[in-house]
């Protein structure tokens, strides 16, 4: 089997600041770094980075920031083959500042390419036949529907950042994964205290089969089509940089879900390979492979039953 992403690749501009600003405010730097990004990007380094047979589907401009993405993929392991040039346009980039203490951060994006990937490129050998396909809402919806529609595998969808989304579409996703903001968006439900009955209350409400809602230091909630509600926690780690770890937990989610594990048992490793990835810098930093996952795994909590 396979795990196909379709989604964005970004060139990202790393700020290191004391505090993130507020509206209208400047804060100093105290160092910036250019990396490799983009959601759909770091998804499926993630995936390369635990298994094999990854192929990203995707456009980048025609810059030298287009080479830089494209060998950062294929050191992860991610087959690029379908990443078309885009003429006439830069690659997608990203600017984040994230806090030296903490590692919490703030994204701003501009497309790019991304923008330009049509339903036609993800009419591909890869899309069919994958086993997972792993998509994100940083190229054109028309596309990630196109996705969706063409493929015979597991649907799996980050739906970030969030923007409303078509009842149709929602009904070819196996498996849906927001944060708690997006989940709220999603479903056009008000700010609330967050506590998992709630979130569960929420998440029942939308018309993908499984939802796992993403939900930061405190791991995930698992509302399966069939089976408990589980609240999985993570691993106890230090922190240094936040900055995609919603990425990696996609990434590691699809790649165990490829190789034929339960929902619950697959989320379980994707909180686990996320904790890990929050201990180096930038969003692929410290993207562990499968042995680091499975030897951190007897330090993460079993999940606990809601239901």
């Amino acid at each position: 089997m396979s795990v196909t992403v379709v989604g964005s690749l970004n060139e990202d501009v790393i700020v290191t600041v004391d505090r993130l600003p507020g509206r209208g405010e400047t804060v100093i730097g105290s160092a910036v770094a250019v990396l490799p990004g983009g959601k759909g990007a770091n998804q499926a380094a993630s995936a390369g980075r635990l298994g094999t047979g990854v192929h990203m589907v995707g456009r980048v401009g025609d810059d030298p920031a287009a080479g830089r993405q494209l060998a950062a993929l294929a050191d992860a392991r991610v087959n690029v083959g379908r990443v078309w040039p885009t003429e006439g346009v830069p690659t997608g980039t990203a600017t984040i500042p994230v806090e030296a203490d903490g590692g919490e951060n703030l994204i701003v994006v501009v497309p790019g390419a991304n923008a330009q990937l049509t339903p036609a490129d993800v009419d591909v050998e890869s899309v069919h036949r994958a086993g997972v396909l792993l998509l994100q809402l940083e190229t054109p919806l028309d596309t990630v529907q196109a996705a969706a529609t063409a493929t015979r595998g597991t649907v799996v969808l980050n739906p970030a950042p969030s923007r409303p989304l078509p009842a149709d579409l929602l009904a070819l996703v196996d498996v849906l994964v927001p944060n708690e903001p997006e989940l709220r968006r999603l479903a056009d439900a008000p700010d609330g205290g967050g506590t998992p009955a709630e979130l569960v209350a929420v998440a029942r409400g939308l018309a993908a089969r499984s939802v796992v809602v993403t939900l930061g230091a405190r791991g995930a909630l698992v509302v399966p089509a069939d089976g408990p509600v589980l609240l999985q926690a993570p691993p106890p780690v230090d922190p240094v940089d936040t900055t995609g770890a919603g990425d990696c937990f996609c990434g590691a989610l699809s790649s165990a879900l490829d190789r034929g594990e339960a929902l619950p048992e697959a989320v379980r490793y994707a909180v686990t390979a996320a904790a890990l990835s929050t201990t180096g810098p930038g969003a692929r930093g410290a993207l562990p492979d499968d042995d680091a996952v499975r030897a951190a795994l007897p330090r993460t909590p079993q999940a606990t039953p809601l239901d």
